[in-house]
């Protein structure tokens, strides 16, 4: 059993930048890890991910450009650093793992979970 943690969310205003964090309870070295987020009345939705080794990530289109993830699996943690933060990026974010598969950016391939962090942009 994996067990994540997210951290790092919180109040910024239009423009400013954040840095989430997923910590995980064991090694991290055979798991793709996602991002995801969702928002009030919405479906939780894909945001990025990024490969075992790190060689390969993926975003959605509304990230790309502002939005980076990394992994230090020496660390067994995940980060996704948020820019140029807009309205509607606010949403409760999510990390999950998944062993020995693929990166894809979909809720149905990944096992584990965790509670989530909310990143509220707001003026």
């Amino acid at each position: 059993q994996l067990h994540l943690v997210e951290s790092g969310g919180g109040l910024v205003q239009p423009g400013g930048s954040l840095r989430l964090s997923c910590a995980a309870s064991g090694t991290l070295d055979y798991y793709a890890i996602g991002w995801f987020r969702q928002a009030p009345g919405k479906e939780r939705e894909g945001v990025s991910c990024i490969s075992r080794s790190g060689g390969y990530t993926n975003y959605v289109d509304s990230v790309k450009g502002r939005f980076t993830i990394s992994r230090d699996n020496a660390k067994n943690t995940v980060y996704l650093q948020m820019n140029s933060l807009k309205p509607e990026d606010t949403a409760v974010y999510y990390c999950a793992a998944v062993l020995l598969r693929p990166c894809v950016i979909s809720t149905d391939e990944y096992t584990y979970w965790g509670q989530g962090t909310q990143v509220t942009v707001s003026s």
